[in-house]
């Protein structure tokens, strides 16, 4: 892969990289591997192990904690990105779905809180917006950009009980990605998604890995999977495509069927 792409000399931002199991250190992983400068953000001090262990693989790697659904936070994380490692060249918003300290919440719609509703749509579609608004004018000045956005299949392709706060929030990425596709393009910035299905990750819960199983390849997606799709879409090569959504879910939105394979295959 060293020869096809890599990310010399690129300064790459992950959000939501705190987690050891989670695709976006996975993905920080890949990009670093390839020559990429890593900055990751998380909520949490659990960052700088993360940025250790980055470290400790030879691959230049800072860690920043900040609020991403606060704008301040986000203004301050952006800049002290740039001052630290003087570019910005390739994005990926990973953050959303949920945060340290906090659960989701799968409140039917007509019992569900309006603050629970404001909360779920600002960590899923207005952080992504945050972060992209304030890296914006250094890909623009630049004259090159990657921007990957991690939205879901829930939204924009099915979704599940309790989960329209969620499900529009993601689908909503999918809508500003194109737009914002459109609009940048003409500096050589790509804007592009992917959509994850059932991927085991730390926060995977109980009902989320049978779902896996169910799917045509039998089981729950790796986070490096979903990582290495978020890497092609990120480097120099993916040049030509931008406004688009890559589902990596093992084939399970294709299959009308999704029960026990007993009772049907």
């Amino acid at each position: 892969m060293e020869s096809f792409i890599n990310f010399k000399d690129q300064v790459c931002l992950i959000t939501g990289a705190g987690s050891e199991t989670g695709i976006g250190f996975n993905a920080a992983k890949i990009l670093g591997g390839l020559g990429g400068r890593i900055a990751l953000v998380a909520t949490t001090d659990r960052i700088f192990n993360r940025a250790r262990e980055l470290a400790d693989m030879g691959i230049e790697a800072k860690g920043y904690i900040a609020n991403l659904m606060d704008r301040e936070q986000t203004a301050r994380m952006m800049k002290d990105v740039v001052s630290d490692f003087g570019n910005l060249h390739v994005l990926i918003n990973n953050a959303g779905m949920t945060q340290v300290g906090e659960e989701e919440d799968f409140t039917d719609f007509l019992h569900v809180t309006y603050e629970s509703w404001d909360t779920s749509i600002s960590r899923n579609l207005t952080l992504c917006f945050n972060v992209t608004k304030q890296a914006l004018p250094y890909m623009v000045e630049n004259k090159y950009g990657r921007i990957v956005n991690v939205s879901s299949v829930t939204g924009p392709v099915v979704s599940n009980p309790g989960e329209a706060a969620y499900s529009a929030a993601k689908a909503g990425i999918l809508g500003m990605s194109r737009s914002l596709a459109i609009e940048v393009g003409v500096h050589n910035i790509t804007v592009n998604s992917v959509l994850p299905g059932w991927i085991a990750t730390a926060s995977q819960t109980e009902s989320e890995a049978a779902g896996g199983l169910n799917t045509p390849m039998r089981r729950g997606g790796d986070a490096s999977e979903v990582a290495n799709a978020i890497v092609f879409l990120a480097s120099r090569e993916a040049s030509y495509i931008t406004g688009e959504a890559l589902v990596v879910d093992g084939g399970n939105t294709i299959q009308e069927y999704k029960g026990p394979s007993e009772l049907y295959y």
